[in-house]
């Protein structure tokens, strides 16, 4: 009987995907979690400047500072942000 159960637990990938996240490192998870976090903070930040009109001026955080900029390069900004947020995600699921 117990072969039984560890051959249906091996065919089962929702099984398999839980143990494998469940044997993860803390701290990758945690890394994961934050560029997921960073990734849909830039996603969102793009939508929103894109929803403005194009005369508006919009203030940009540099460090502790907000810095007035146009709309074209807080989101070019942004796109940037979001590409490196995203490129560092697929350098720790790669690992």
């Amino acid at each position: 009987m117990a072969s039984t159960s560890s051959a249906t637990a091996s065919s089962d990938p929702e099984l398999y995907l839980i143990k494998q996240v469940i044997f993860l490192p803390l701290n990758f998870l945690c890394l994961m979690i934050l560029y997921l976090f960073q990734i849909r903070t830039h996603e969102v930040a793009i939508a929103e400047l894109g929803s403005l009109s194009s005369w508006r001026t919009v203030y940009q955080k540099n460090g502790h500072l907000f810095f007035r900029t146009s709309i074209q390069k807080a989101t070019s900004s942004e796109e940037k942000q979001l590409d490196q947020a995203k490129a560092k995600l697929e350098k720790l699921n790669s690992q």
